[in-house]
């Protein structure tokens, strides 16, 4: 077993302290297939095997490699704080666990929390002894259980878009010091017309005489400060004015980062607490039917992203492999991605504002219905609520994220009797509007628009045949949009006016391994795609330009969302192949975006 740490980079950008420890490595291990761990003493008895965290069991990159369904899974390591973080409170906290976790050290149970997307956290101190302890992880995820699981399979093998499961731990477990009064995740708001930023930081108490500060700066230069009270108020907030010469927007042209340093002191100006983050000065508004970036009509030529890799599913390999997809999406002419079904590790969300790349947030629900676990991936529960508002507030403030989109392909017909969908769809775009009123927000990308003031509209559209692509494209100029509708029925609200795009289109089904076995005559269908696959590469460009050109020919459409940017598993309709490497010639796709927009051309 090697001892090098995997994942070894710091996992939270926008919130950086300079002391912390990595947990990821080797971990005792035991999959609890009859879900009798706890009765069978789990908490505290050996565990039989090992893997490698921050890999899920179901990946090779773990060590373990089981892709069955697994009920629960047990995880056990030591840990051992440095001796100088004495007098400090120690934080443990969990990128992502997949699905119900409950966390002991010492034996004492420290936390609980469902869900497999957000993060979460444990303070620790009281249960440690001279700096150490146990930690033990029992993560559940039973089949017939209702939850939120993106992509991921229900079925016992891959099926069409549904992919191999995740289970227990996928994205980095570390631990920090904090002081007894200590600064919890800001909030930073740009304000491009107030040329500032306003910073809101949230404090764990108040102390007599506790100030914050905060400075701006960019290239190592000063730029501004200010400071308020911090004794009052458990969330004291303060505005950062930016010279006229220092304002510079973020955008996918000039993705301009600021470096900002927040710091709690006390009455003697001694630094209690501080950390390091980041800030994109950068609006996004609406004006009829356009969606505008910093007051412009910015086009948004999107690519679906998956987010899986092939021997470390969900998990990215290393950070190297985040920046290599916005890279391979960028060198193919994209200027962003949906990243798909899944909520995107915290780094690719910096890598993605450094590199001026748009994105749309998004959770992991597709397929949610509310008619039955067997032949849907789930159904709408609370869980889904409040993992959103976690992902919200991990989020808000990562400049690349320009809307949101809680929702994805709902089923919910409108002559139905009103159920629990009805409820969860706009319980959570109201919630997604109370946590963020400087994003737009799509009720559910594709099928059920249920929100009558959604602030944007969308559609999903598999036609492979451009002609046919443009007639029923062409309704918008009219004010009647392509809308996704079951063959009985309606599932959306009337289209009122709002900024509209074509949020998944295309989906070429193209393999040449297996292209020309079915040329030979050979039946090998171990691939599925959208539509009559293409029988060459040729027809492959002359499809994906003549689409393409549909939807930037169109002036009352901000943008489209191409899927997808890589194959995933035996989905094959990517840019690239699975794993990363060139599958067609990317010169052509970017060449076939690098059309003016219409919507520009206003």
């Amino acid at each position: 077993m090697s001892n090098q740490i995997p994942r070894p980079e710091y996992p939270r950008p926008q919130m950086v302290r300079s002391e912390w420890l990595n947990l990821n490595g080797w971990w005792d291990f035991e999959v609890d297939q009859g879900d009798s761990g706890l009765e069978r003493g789990l908490v505290e008895a050996p565990l039989t095997r090992s893997i490698l965290v921050p890999f899920a069991p179901e990946s090779q990159a773990s060590g373990i490699g089981e892709t069955d369904f697994l009920q629960a899974v047990w995880y056990r390591r030591e840990i051992a704080v440095p001796e100088h973080w004495a007098g400090q409170r120690v934080l443990l906290h969990f990128g992502a666990v997949d699905h119900d976790t409950t966390v002991w050290v010492g034996g004492t149970e420290v936390v609980r929390h469902r869900g497999g997307f957000s993060p979460f956290t444990a303070d620790i101190t009281d249960t440690l002894t001279d700096g150490r302890g146990t930690i033990t992880v029992r993560a559940r995820d039973l089949r017939e259980e209702v939850q939120a699981r993106g992509k991921q399979a229900t079925w016992y093998s891959n099926t069409h878009c549904q992919y191999t499961r995740t289970t227990g731990i996928w994205q980095t477990v570390w631990a920090e010091p904090v002081p007894p009064v200590h600064l919890k995740r800001p909030r930073i708001t740009p304000d491009v017309g107030g040329e500032c930023f306003r910073i809101e930081a949230p404090v764990s108490a108040n102390r007599a005489g506790y100030r914050l500060r905060a400075t701006l700066s960019a290239n190592g230069i000063e730029i501004t400060t200010a400071q308020v009270r911090a004794d009052l108020d458990l969330a004291p907030a303060l505005q950062l004015t930016i010279p006229a010469e220092s304002v510079r927007l973020w955008s996918p042209t000039d993705p301009h980062l600021y470096d900002l340093h927040i710091e709690l002191l006390d009455e003697t100006d001694q630094v209690m607490d501080a950390v390091e983050s980041y800030a994109g000065l950068r609006s996004v508004s609406i004006d009829g039917q356009h969606l505008l970036l910093n007051g412009k009509p910015v086009f948004q030529r999107l690519v679906l992203d998956q987010g899986y890799w092939p021997q470390t599913l969900m998990t990215a390999p290393s950070d190297e492999a985040l920046v290599r997809d916005i890279e391979l999406g960028i060198a193919a002419g994209f200027n962003g991605a949906r990243i798909h079904q899944k909520v995107a590790e915290e780094r690719y969300l910096y890598h993605a504002a450094r590199l001026g790349y748009l994105l749309w947030g998004e959770f992991g629900d597709w397929g949610v219905s509310g008619q039955g676990t067997r032949g849907h991936n789930q159904q709408p529960t609370a869980s889904f609520t409040t993992q959103w508002l976690e992902v919200l507030e991990r989020d808000y403030n990562q400049p690349a994220i320009i809307g949101w989109c809680p929702l994805n392909e709902t089923h919910q017909v409108i002559h139905d009797r009103i159920t629990v969908l009805d409820d969860i769809t706009r319980g959570m775009f109201l919630a997604t509007k109370a946590a963020d009123t400087t994003r737009p927000v799509i009720d559910a990308s594709g099928y059920s628009h249920r929100v009558a003031e959604t602030d944007v509209y969308d559609s999903h559209s598999y036609e492979q045949d451009p002609t046919a692509f443009a007639a029923e494209q062409a309704g918008l100029a009219h004010g009647h949009p392509q809308r996704n509708k079951p063959a009985d029925g309606e599932f959306s609200l009337p289209y009122a006016g709002q900024p509209f795009f074509v949020s998944e289109y295309g989906g070429i089904w193209w393999n040449a391994e297996l292209a020309a076995a079915h040329a030979s005559g050979e039946q090998r269908d171990a691939s599925w795609g959208y539509g009559q696959r293409v029988a060459t590469e040729e027809e492959f460009h002359q499809r994906f330009t003549g689409l393409t050109a549909v939807l930037l020919n169109n002036p009352h459409m901000f943008g489209y969302c191409y899927t997808q940017l890589t194959d995933t598993f035996q989905e094959q309709n990517g840019i690239y192949h699975f794993d990363r490497t060139q599958k067609l010639n990317t010169t052509r796709i970017r060449t076939a975006q690098q059309q003016p927009a219409a919507y520009e051309q206003q």
